[in-house]
């Protein structure tokens, strides 16, 4: 069974749609089986409205450069085919879905919500559940998975849908559908001895290390339980 997920990001010209923003970037990266396919979809728009000045300094995208862009409107039927039966993988879902909601919506053409269409997984949420308590933001989720992300000195809805690809494939690490027997050589389940043999060229597992931050906090949690039980074995 094809398992299509579209990992997808959007920048908008503000916060909220209801004030009448509009989204003005959409980047998609595409990966069926846990695997990048190089199947992505990338366009800006113009919003037919002015981009706040706040949400320049995130983005870096301009009225000026969105001028000849195409509108929604334009896009809006290539980009519903393309996501349509996939899983989405959103870091913050509620905002980048609640625009794409209200684009489609205003375009008063019987277009679906993105849910009537879509699974949606958001991966803020996956996040705060695996690390509770810690910041969950992408910038942090790459510092504790040791992924590269040299080059987002600004947002851009590509760049960040191809650094949450990476992030999300981290955090899943393929340990819920892990089968060794799927490894075999040869494909023979067990040898004469009983000893399962992996392939030579099986992908390598991620070693994550703590971060500065949670080894401080394993630290002051140890120092609370030797008060209150004395000394742990591992330090005597």
């Amino acid at each position: 069974m094809v398992n299509r997920q579209i990992v997808l990001d959007t920048e908008t010209t503000g916060i909220d749609p209801k004030a009448g923003h509009r989204i003005i970037e959409i980047g998609c990266v595409e990966l069926v089986n846990r695997r990048l396919t190089g199947n992505n979809f990338h366009v800006y728009i113009n919003p037919q409205r002015d981009i706040e000045e706040e949400a320049i300094d995130v983005h870096g995208i301009t009225n000026e450069f969105l001028r000849g862009k195409p509108y929604f409107h334009q896009v809006a039927q290539e980009f519903l085919d393309y996501i349509e039966g996939a899983e989405l993988v959103i870091h913050n879902a509620p905002f980048d879905v609640g625009f794409m909601d209200h684009e489609f919506a205003m375009l008063n053409q019987g277009f679906p919500t993105t849910n009537d269409v879509c699974e949606v997984l958001d991966t803020l949420v996956m996040a705060r559940k695996l690390h509770p308590g810690q910041k969950n933001s992408l910038d942090a989720l790459c510092r504790r998975y040791d992924i590269d992300n040299s080059k987002r000195t600004l947002h851009g809805a590509l760049l960040d849908s191809e650094i949450l690809s990476d992030v999300y494939l981290a955090m899943t690490g393929g340990q819920k559908k892990l089968n060794l027997a799927q490894q075999l050589e040869g494909g023979q389940q067990e040898n004469s001895g009983g000893i399962r043999r992996l392939a030579a060229d099986r992908p390598k597992l991620r070693v994550i290390h703590a971060s500065e931050e949670e080894e401080l906090a394993h630290r002051d949690r140890m120092e609370i339980v030797n008060k209150a039980c004395g000394q742990s074995l591992w330090q005597q």
